[in-house]
């Protein structure tokens, strides 16, 4: 209820007249209690401004992960200076490095000019007769032109793997870039057998320049739709429909410099804003329903032809001489407990007869009976993609006993949920929330993360299991960092309030391999969710390597034999005893 004014002022009034009448000890006593209190709020105000705000803390940045490593920075983005709102200076400084890449020194005019998988090739470093398992390989890889020429400068996306067909096994190589078109590959050898070193190029340097450039300037390249539902002026009902997509500085909706183009729809909570084309006939309240839009290409020749087929995704010629590794008693696989906090190594594991053993921590195979007990008396929560909607359909597959409940939404949207009422174990999923590539489904059911979070009390029977990458990645990066630090927020203020309660990370997999999805977009936009959680008590399990290794056709939904292992993971997380 709105206070009156005379009420104020008939307070303040009476508390000047009581103020007059106290003796010089007793408004000592009343400053000595007062200033305590003063400098205590301002303590309070002054963390709430400075980012503190329960979760945005500065957090400690221990070494970089996995993958191509550049020494040189890259030329600065207009994205790149902007700090995104929740972040510190700091933080945002310590996520540009651990994304930074280099490049071509100069614009290349030529696809000639650009690196050729079928030109580059690798060799394998001193190769010894015999290696002990849990030894060390290294290959050194040579980038070339399609005109046979070295390269001089980095930037190129490799990834490497030892494998072995026949024992389905295969390990995730480290790759370094020395920035003078030469790499270096490192791995390790898990398993006793012969085994191979193959290396893919997935994009060139000249390529991955034309994704930079494309984030920067072309996030509205995928874009969504608006379905407004109400009565015209003549009460007849209709419908319309309408371009729609994020706000943000960058993401242009309107390419001509009309005013009032738009309805905005601003989050409460989050802050985060929608916004729409304005509908000829019909108000802007009438939004019913979202959809994904459609694709624009705006690549310029150059571009497409170094992101076509022959240039994408290709393996070298190399090296070709078999590994031989031999029996040890070195220990193979990690055998600390799983707990939160534990960093990604690379690898982070291997597959061995299509079974992934981890690095991470000691990690178990769970049978039916085993699953079914790990999940009991559990609330387990998954917020994402479609990618972790498969493990919300595997699990349901898995522990017969848990029952899909029909709740008529959008599969692709949510909720979705089971139940084991036997076992007192209840399974949601749901969706990121915007922006989200989907059937058409009504707005309310797209809820933001952070949101969901903040209505979650925890606990020791709940687990909340979220990802999110394969819908932002033609966003600017600062939007996504920003939407890193709202969930970063309401996390560690789930933890603060039950501390018991196990949060889970599922990282991007590979799979994207154009334009509007590239693994290296998924790449840059991993590293900067793995860097916002340092330190702050999650898990994190690293699909990136499970999927980059494994011998299926890399697609951007995983076979089901790597969902298989990732829920091992999963449930090795939440029950580690």
């Amino acid at each position: 209820m709105k206070k009156d004014p005379v009420d104020s002022t008939i307070c303040h009034t009476q508390w000047i007249k009581r103020f007059r009448r106290l003796g010089s000890g007793q408004v000592l006593q009343y400053f000595l209690v007062i200033l305590p209190l003063v400098l205590l709020y301002g303590m309070v105000l002054w963390s709430y401004s400075s980012g503190d705000r329960g979760g945005n803390q500065h957090l400690p940045r221990p070494r970089m992960q996995h993958h191509n490593r550049t020494q040189s920075p890259s030329e600065p983005t207009p994205e790149a200076s902007m700090v995104p709102p929740g972040l510190s200076v700091e933080e945002w400084e310590q996520m540009l490095k651990a994304i930074n890449w280099g490049g071509p020194e100069h614009q290349v005019t030529s696809a000639s000019r650009s690196t050729s998988p079928g030109h580059s090739t690798f060799t394998i470093q001193d190769l010894k007769q015999s290696y002990s398992v849990g030894e060390e390989l290294y290959a050194t890889i040579f980038a070339k032109d399609f005109t046979g020429q070295p390269k001089r400068y980095g930037g190129d996306f490799f990834q490497a793997k030892v494998y072995s067909n026949k024992l389905k096994a295969s390990v995730f190589g480290e790759v370094l870039d020395h920035q003078n078109g030469t790499y270096s590959a490192r791995f390790i050898l898990p398993w006793v057998g012969q085994a191979s070193v193959a290396v893919r190029m997935i994009h060139s340097s000249e390529a991955v320049q034309a994704l930079k450039q494309h984030r920067s300037t072309d996030s509205d390249r995928i874009y969504f739709y608006g379905f407004f539902v109400g009565k015209n002026s003549s009460g007849a009902r209709v419908q319309e429909t309408m371009v729609c997509n994020i706000k943000w500085a960058g993401v242009v909706l309107s390419r001509t410099a009309q005013k009032n183009c738009c309805c905005e729809y601003q989050d409460a909570r989050t802050g985060l804003t929608w916004q729409c084309y304005h509908p000829k006939t019909l108000p802007c309240d009438a939004l019913m329903y979202h959809s994904a839009g459609g694709y624009i290409n705006r690549m310029t020749p150059l571009e497409k032809v170094l992101m076509d087929r022959r240039h994408v995704n290709i393996r070298l010629n190399g090296d070709r001489r078999l590994i031989t590794i031999t029996y040890s008693n070195a220990t193979v696989g990690a055998r600390n407990k799983c707990s939160p906090g534990v960093p990604t190594p690379t690898p982070a594991g291997f597959y061995h007869n299509d079974v992934w053993t981890s690095f991470v921590c000691a990690t178990r195979h769970f049978s039916l009976n085993d699953a079914t007990q790990c999940l009991k008396d559990k609330h387990i929560y998954i917020m994402g993609d479609s990618t972790s909607r498969q493990w919300f359909d595997y699990l349901i597959q898995a522990v017969p006993t848990l029952k899909r409940m029909n709740l008529h939404s959008e599969k692709q949207v949510g909720p979705l949920m089971a139940v084991d009422a036997q076992n007192n174990i209840d399974l949601h999923w749901r969706s990121h929330g915007l922006p989200l590539r989907c059937l058409k489904a009504p707005m309310p059911t797209l809820h933001y993360i952070s949101n969901v979070i903040d209505d979650i009390a925890g606990g020791p029977h709940t687990v909340f299991v979220f990802n999110m990458w394969a819908h932002f990645t033609n966003f600017p990066l600062s939007y996504f960092a920003h939407r890193v630090s709202l969930v970063r927020r309401a996390v560690v203020a789930l933890l603060r309030r039950a501390p018991e309660t196990k949060v889970v990370i599922k990282t991007a997999n590979t799979g994207y391999k154009d334009i509007f999805g590239s693994d290296w977009l998924s790449m840059q936009l991993d590293r900067i969710l793995r860097e916002a959680f340092r330190d702050v008590g999650v898990y994190i399990l690293d699909v990136w390597q499970m999927t980059a290794c494994h011998y299926n056709t890399e697609t951007i939904h995983p076979a089901p034999v790597i969902i298989k292992n990732e829920i091992d993971i999963l449930l090795s997380f939440m029950c580690p005893e």
